[in-house]
């Protein structure tokens, strides 16, 4: 086994500078305290705009993989497509999420798709009534996943859009598809809502207490580009996110689900760790604090013990929030230097400001 460089993206690890000193209060986390106190800043995603629709862990992987398009765009959608279905073609494709957007007191809001429990059979007889509305269009719409259908149309072109967990609980407006077709779109997406509307699979969803599946939501649109022609930036991935899977699968780099644990890191070695996600949406700040702990227990403190012990050449974190991340890289020399210290709330917190100030 190779001496691994450990990477760890994390996304949504940056919640708003303001609430940190009271989320991270009373924690026990000394791998993240130590590997942030004497860590080197190597990198920062600060995009310009403040309302950039892209999330922070994609765009690095955008980067990092030499995907076209950023900051506005991680075409991100046909690797997702790989994974979920184990084929993709040349064709574009987007991501076409089935989402609950709802009305707020004065504006529409967008559910996260993750809360909708959408049931197999539910998901069917939804899809195959969008399948039918899509394919009069001339575009074709497959579900090769009950809760992640695909759409590849060529009226649509290259739309800019946003990632639902980026608009998701925000107002809807400034996240919808922009573009030459964005009317051609909202046509369609009103056509599929009206035939929703009544739909039995909605009428047993709202009986049983659930919100109706009431639009699609698309992202991440784009197209296979050849492995020859991206970067590989690493020899094995543990992840679990589909499009990280996707691109490790399409490069054939080494891949293993984080259940692997950190033994299976060999030579550079990404890891995706997406548990702190579900708990920052739903703002759950007593789970995400416990996401949190467990990251540290089950993955940086290892992490850490193997720079220390010369069995890893570095741990670096790539920290994101909602709109901007933050890399830190730690080498055996940076960890020996004891007189670094910073109190963990007051470094994360100023992590966490380097975006906001931007804004």
């Amino acid at each position: 086994m190779d001496t691994p460089a450990l990477h760890f993206l994390l996304p949504f690890a940056l919640p708003a500078s303001a609430h940190l000193p009271a989320l991270l209060a009373e924690l026990e986390l000394p791998a993240l305290e130590k590997l942030l106190a004497r860590g080197v800043q190597s990198a920062q995603d600060v995009p310009e705009d403040p309302f950039v629709p892209t999330l922070p862990h994609e765009r690095w992987l955008a980067d990092a993989f030499g995907l076209p398009g950023g900051p506005a765009r991680a075409p991100l959608a046909p690797f997702m497509l790989l994974e979920d279905s184990g084929t993709l073609d040349t064709r574009f494709w987007y991501c076409a999420q089935p989402a609950h957007i709802h009305i707020a007191t004065d504006h529409l809001v967008l559910t996260d798709p993750a809360e909708l429990a959408l049931s197999t059979e539910e998901s069917a007889a939804l899809f195959a009534t969008a399948h039918a509305l899509f394919a009069e269009e001339g575009a074709e719409l497959i579900a090769p996943r009950a809760d992640r259908w695909y759409l590849s149309a060529p009226a649509l072109g290259d739309l800019l859009t946003a990632s639902p967990a980026r608009a998701a609980g925000r107002n809807v407006d400034i996240w919808l598809p922009q573009g030459k077709a964005e009317l051609t779109w909202r046509k369609w997406q009103n056509e599929v809502q009206m035939a929703w509307y009544d739909h039995p699979a909605n009428q047993a969803r709202e009986a049983r207490g659930l919100p109706p599946v009431n639009a699609i939501w698309l992202y991440g649109g784009g197209q296979r580009i050849a492995a020859a022609r991206m970067n590989r930036p690493c020899v094995s991935v543990l992840a679990d996110a589909p499009a990280t899977r996707g691109l490790a699968n399409h490069m054939q780099i080494a891949l293993h689900p984080t259940s692997a644990g950190i033994e299976a890191a060999d030579g550079r070695t990404l890891v995706q760790i997406d548990t702190l996600t579900p708990h920052f949406l739903m703002e759950d700040w007593a789970r995400w604090r416990d996401a949190l702990v467990e990251i540290d227990r089950t993955w940086l403190a290892p992490a850490l013990e193997r720079v220390t012990k010369g069995q890893a050449r570095e741990v670096a974190l790539t920290l994101c929030g909602d709109s901007h991340s933050v890399t830190i890289r730690s080498r055996i020399g940076d960890l020996r230097k004891f007189w670094r210290r910073q109190a963990l709330p007051a470094r994360v917190a100023a992590l966490a400001r380097a975006g906001e100030e931007a804004a």
